[in-house]
C-alpha cells in the first residue's frame, strides 16, 4: 500500500543527519527512534518521500487530471525541502506518466485523453504512416456476478459483481480490436448506466477519482471465436493477438481487467523496452 505517513517531510539537513547515524558516522540518538515516531526501517531518498508524498496526493485526487500543480517553489516551502528536491520528485513523475511537463506553463496531472497518456497504455500502431489514434463502438455492457476469473485477477471476494463492457475498436478508422472489459461494480457505480467515452481510464479518474497507474500485460497468440470474428467481419479462425491486460491504480488495487482480441493484418503491438 502506499506510504501515507507524511504529513512534513523532514529538511535536507535532519535526513542527513539520519543517514549519517544510520551509517554510523554520527552518534544515534539514544532511544530518540523508538520514542519519537522517527523513521528507522530502511533508507529512503528525501526525493522519494516527496515522491510518495504527492502520489497519495494524486491517489485522494486533491488534483484533478488535467489540473496544473503548484510551483516548484510553492510545494518547496509547503514540504520544507530544496527546490531541486522537488524537481526531482516532479521528473520522476513525470516519467511514470502521472504528470506532464508543458514548457513555459507548468506541471500538470496527466490526462489519459492525451496523446502521450493515450499510448502509455495502448501499445497497437499501425503498420504504415497514419496516427494510430484508436476509436471505439460499444456493443454491450451489463451488470453480474463476477466470475471465477475475474474474482481471481480483480482480487475479489465471491460475493462481488462486476459490470462487463463489450466494445469494438478501429485504429485509423481499420476495425481490428474487440474488447472484454471487467470492472468492480462497488468501484464504479452507475457506469452502466452513462454513455462511455473512447478513452476508458480519462473516465476513471474523472468521475471515479481512480487513476490507473500500471498495467500488467500477457499476450497470446489465439484463434478468433464465432462471436469475435462476427464483430469484426473476419472468418471464424482467424488468427489474432490477445492481449490480457490487469491495470492497477495508484493504491495499488487491480481495478479493470481487459481482453482485447486483435487483428494484425494492418497494425503490430510495438514495446520499448528500457
Amino acid at each position: 500500500m502506499l506510504d501515507t505517513t507524511f504529513d512534513a517531510l523532514p529538511t535536507d539537513g535532519a535526513l542527513r543527519r539520519h543517514a549519517m547515524e544510520r551509517s554510523g558516522e554520527g552518534q544515534a540518538g539514544s532511544g530518540r527512534a523508538g520514542s519519537g515516531g522517527a523513521r528507522t526501517v530502511g533508507f529512503r531518498p528525501l526525493y522519494r518521500q516527496v515522491y510518495d508524498t504527492l502520489l497519495k496526493r494524486l491517489a485522494d485526487a486533491v488534483w484533478q487530471p488535467g489540473q496544473i500543480l503548484p510551483s516548484e517553489g510553492q510545494l518547496a516551502v509547503e514540504l520544507g525541502v530544496s527546490q531541486g528536491t522537488v524537481r526531482k520528485a516532479l521528473d520522476a513523475l513525470t516519467a511514470d506518466s502521472l504528470l506532464v511537463r508543458r514548457q513555459g506553463r507548468g506541471t500538470f496531472v496527466a490526462d489519459h485523453d492525451d496523446k502521450q497518456s493515450v499510448f502509455r497504455f495502448l501499445k497497437l500502431r499501425p503498420d504504415g504512416d497514419g496516427t494510430g489514434m484508436p476509436t471505439s463502438r460499444v456493443t454491450g455492457i451489463a451488470e453480474a456476478a463476477a466470475s471465477a476469473d475475474e474474482r481471481g485477477r480483480l482480487d475479489l471476494v465471491r460475493s462481488a459483481r462486476v459490470v462487463r463492457i463489450e466494445r469494438v475498436r478501429a485504429v485509423d478508422a481499420k476495425l481490428c480490436v474487440v474488447e472484454t472489459i471487467s470492472v468492480p461494480a462497488g468501484l464504479f457505480p452507475g457506469i452502466a448506466q452513462i454513455e462511455l467515452p473512447n478513452t476508458l481510464y480519462s473516465l476513471y479518474a474523472t468521475r471515479y477519482g481512480i487513476t490507473i497507474a500500471t498495467a500488467q500485460e500477457r499476450l497470446k497468440a489465439v484463434a478468433l471465436g464465432p462471436h469475435e470474428a462476427e464483430l469484426l467481419q473476419v472468418p471464424a479462425g482467424t488468427p489474432a493477438l490477445e492481449i490480457d491486460r490487469v491495470a492497477i491504480d495508484l493504491e495499488e488495487r487491480p481495478v479493470e481487467w481487459r481482453l482485447s482480441t486483435c487483428l494484425t493484418q494492418d497494425i503490430h503491438y510495438l514495446s520499448v523496452l528500457r
